[in-house]
């Protein structure tokens, strides 16, 4: 098994046991990881997995109905913590009536002695926004680019975003991106990006939190988790899996015509006549959303820190 080697530092989200509800239904239900503070985060899953809850919930606009989730140490939402997050809803919540320029001015109101007037402009002026011009008679591209400016001038030591390129073409999305990346890591600022572009996120992201059914089922460094994995092709006729994969967790296999390819985490070397390669982050999150019920991975950096005292106070 390969391993996922742990690197010490602090925290900047952790949840045990999370279960949060919307409208009377779990949307997380037992939903535990760490994410270790300075990390590039890509949020993924399926439609109604249960990512916008999650950010929601560590920007403090949902309170856990179970569990316990702690944002930079602190209570998610609390006075201590809430000008330290930066949170950018899927909808980008913007007043149609003022200007960019009275945009900006209202960030800075608001975040004193955390704004950063020179980022937001750098963000602004490079989407050739007039500072004039009303938010409501935007583009969609240009009321992204103006939220994204105000959420992040506001320098925030962890930045949550739902989807903020959703609206943005191809190349507007990748320069966006690495304007974004750029800041983040001249300032250590912790991000988490939820997309499903997942293509683009494997440049952009270190880290991976793949949520599916409201758990977490997939955790840790980008680069150990692909690690840990490897995409395995080669003949095989007959029912059921080859027998040469008996010792491994078989996360997905396929089989088409004599051919099959499957995605596995191995325990040690694979016996027999296969080709194998490293996958990429793309059919790393396929694969695992195509089989739910393969077993949770979570990294050594992304086992809660809380969980045994947790439980410890559970058995008492």
């Amino acid at each position: 098994m390969t391993d996922l080697t742990f690197r010490p530092g602090r925290t900047a989200l952790e949840a045990v046991g999370l279960e949060v509800r919307h409208r009377r239904r779990p949307a997380l239900n037992d939903c535990s990881f760490r994410l270790p503070a300075g990390r590039v985060c890509a949020l993924v899953g399926p439609n109604g997995a249960g990512k916008s809850t999650l950010l929601a919930a560590a920007a403090g606009l949902h309170k856990p109905a179970g569990g316990t989730l702690r944002v930079l140490g602190g209570t998610p939402g609390g006075r201590d913590v809430r000008p330290r997050v930066g949170y950018l809803a899927q909808d980008k919540p913007l007043y149609p009536n003022l200007t960019v320029a009275d945009t900006l001015r209202m960030g800075g109101t608001l975040n004193p002695g955390r704004w950063d007037e020179a980022a937001a402009q750098r963000l602004v002026r490079a989407g050739d926004l007039d500072d004039g011009a009303r938010v409501g008679s935007l583009s969609g591209g240009q009321r992204t680019r103006l939220a994204l400016a105000l959420v992040f001038a506001k320098r925030p030591e962890l930045l949550l975003l739902d989807e903020p390129m959703a609206d943005l073409d191809p190349l507007a999305r990748h320069a966006m991106t690495a304007a974004l990346m750029a800041e983040a890591a001249e300032h250590a600022t912790t991000v988490v990006l939820a997309s499903h572009v997942v293509s683009e996120l494997e440049e952009a992201c270190d880290y991976l939190l793949l949520v599916s059914g409201g758990r977490v089922r997939l955790a840790g460094e980008t680069e150990d988790l692909l690690a840990a994995h490897r995409v395995v092709v080669g003949r095989h006729e007959g029912p059921g899996a080859p027998r040469e994969f008996a010792p491994h967790t078989v996360v997905e296999s396929r089989t088409t015509g004599r051919q099959l390819t499957a995605l596995i985490r191995p325990d040690g070397e694979l016996t027999g006549r296969w080709e194998t390669s490293e996958p990429s982050l793309e059919e790393l999150v396929l694969a695992h959303l195509r089989s739910p019920e393969a077993p949770v991975l979570l990294a050594p950096s992304a086992e809660p820190r809380a969980a045994a005292p947790a439980k410890a106070r559970e058995a008492a």
